[in-house]
This record gives structure tokens, sequence and C-alpha cells, in this order.
């Protein structure tokens, strides 16, 4: 399916789940974003520790976790489910092909949450633009593009997720994870404050047409300016 036909059937999706006012704004803010992106950034840094999964089980009765490492992987998961998650995020078949790796919660048998991980640069383009440095030679990995459906947000399926990644880094020999969350995102950060993490520097990030703007202001451990 080309780009065109997924962005269709992601649009289809969307006015069936979430209707058409959430279909226009969706919409408007893919097209805003081709041209014009203005935001700032708190840059996290997460010390990958042994921790107990118990302590970050989702509020949800019945769900499954999967790990998904290619579009190959997904395809044999939809044919086994008679579900593509695919469709719900279609950015994943991008991310995927680009050697990102895709943490999936499933509730009812659709998706419920979705987080990913990179192990390389090519990989963290494909999960988040912005140009922090996250340094793999060193033993770093990266978070990002985590998304919860509507029906299911404030049932902890974020830390969930985050406790997963988190636990496949540090058993692939990572010692520390970096992401960025937005200012204004603050479920995240609420999420993020459950592991203890350092917010390292403030960044601001503005894209007009061909031309990027980056800043970093380094923070200390209080939030305060060095």
């Amino acid at each position: 399916m080309g780009g065109l036909g997924i962005l269709l059937t992601r649009a289809k999706d969307i006015y069936r789940t979430d209707g058409l006012a959430l279909l226009l704004a969706r919409g408007f803010d893919f097209a805003r974003r081709r041209f014009f992106h203005y935001g700032k950034y708190y840059l996290y840094e997460h010390t990958l520790e042994e921790r107990n999964e118990a302590d970050f089980m989702p509020g949800v009765g019945d769900f499954t976790f999967r790990i998904v490492g290619s579009n190959e992987e997904a395809d044999e998961l939809a044919a086994a489910t008679g579900y593509d998650f695919r469709r719900r995020f279609v950015i994943a078949r991008k991310r995927l092909d680009r050697g990102a790796i895709a943490f999936c919660v499933f509730v009812n048998g659709e998706v419920a949450h979705i987080g990913w991980v990179a192990l390389c640069e090519k990989a963290r383009k494909a999960v988040d633009s912005l140009p922090y440095n996250v340094d793999f030679s060193n033993n770093e990995g990266c978070t990002g593009g985590t998304e919860t459906v509507p029906e299911y947000r404030g049932k902890r399926l974020m830390v969930y997720g985050y406790f997963k990644r988190s636990q496949f880094l540090r058993e692939k020999g990572m010692t520390v994870s970096r992401n960025a969350v937005a200012v204004s995102n603050i479920p995240s950060q609420k999420a993020h404050a459950k592991f203890a993490p350092r917010i390292y520097a403030q960044a601001s990030y503005l894209k007009l047409l061909a031309w990027e703007f980056w800043r970093e202001i380094p923070l200390t451990q209080t939030g305060h300016r060095d």
C-alpha cells in the first residue's frame, strides 16, 4: 500500500473510532507540521535499573503485550490475530523499516498503546526527529513515539510501556535511555517521574520549511539552569 493509501486508511479509522472533529484536527496538525513546527521540550536521561514489574502494571484487567521488531513480524502477528496495529498507527510501517522496535499493549484484541525504542541513529530519527544527542556507541538507547488510544488513557498503559522499554534496553546491555518530552505534555512527565529520571536540559525547536533551529539550556537536578 502506497503512502496516500495508508493515509486514507488511517483517516477512515480515525473517523470511525474518534469522529470527524478529531479527524480534522489531526489532519490540520499533520499538514502544519510539514511546513512549520515550534515547541519546547524537556530532555530526559534514565539510568536503566532493575525494577519490579508488579509496581508498574496497567489498570486494565486483560491485556496482551508484544514487542515487534520488523514489518515481517507485524505481518505474522496480523495473520495470527486478524488485527493489524499498523492500521491504527500508520507511521509504524515506516518506523519498523528503519529499524525502530514497537512495544504494543493490546486490550480486547486491539492496540491500546504503542511506544518505540531505537538502538541506532537511523531508527532514532524515525522515532523522534528532534536533534538531541544519543550516544549509541556508549550503551545509550532512545525511546519515543509514545501514544495511547484515547479510550484507554489514564489506565497506566504509558507507565507499563516505559517499564517494558527500560527492561528491554537493560537486557540489551544499555545503561542509559534518552528521550524528549514536550513541556506541555503533563501526562508523559508524570509517567516518567515514576522512574526518577534526570531532566538535563530544556530545548527549543523551530522548523520553518527546510530551516531548523535547536537550542538546549542545561538544567540542574532540581530543574533550574546551571
